[in-house]
């Protein structure tokens, strides 16, 4: 079991920072060159921001603060280096939408791990049976 987390983890390491490259080549080149899903972009924003959050607490799920602030980080410095292209814009909207679907990415996993926790401790036994209720 303790094999089949850690390879979990592992993967979700190198797609979280596949993840990563992919999201910074899609906002830094240029807008004809962006690819597109098809939606409406501030759900391909949400979502792409959202899975990154969830990949990389995944792949480090015991240091959930410093994933959060290292994937809003990245929003905030990817919208900021926009303004360095000639064809690209940075929004706050678009920051916005960028942050929230980082923050439920990084939250649900952060939950899911509290509902684990709590699940796991309600299971348990509250008392060990003496040996005279066990031989009974």
């Amino acid at each position: 079991m303790r094999q089949r987390i850690m390879d979990l983890r592992r993967a979700a390491k190198a797609l979280a920072w596949l993840l990563l490259a992919l999201i910074a080549y899609s906002t830094l080149s240029p807008i004809g060159m962006r690819p597109h899903v098809g939606t409406w972009v501030h759900v391909e924003r949400f979502g792409a921001y959202g899975l990154m959050g969830l990949l990389f607490a995944t792949a480090f799920p015991r240091r959930i603060t410093l994933v959060l602030a290292m994937v809003l980080g990245a929003a905030v410095g990817l919208e900021l280096l926009q303004m360095l292209s000639a064809d690209r814009h940075a929004r706050l909207e678009d920051l916005a939408v960028k942050m929230a679907g980082a923050t439920c990415g990084v939250g649900a996993v952060w939950f899911s791990g509290r509902w684990w926790r709590l699940r796991g401790r309600q299971s348990k036994p509250k008392f060990k049976p003496s040996r005279v209720e066990s031989s009974a």
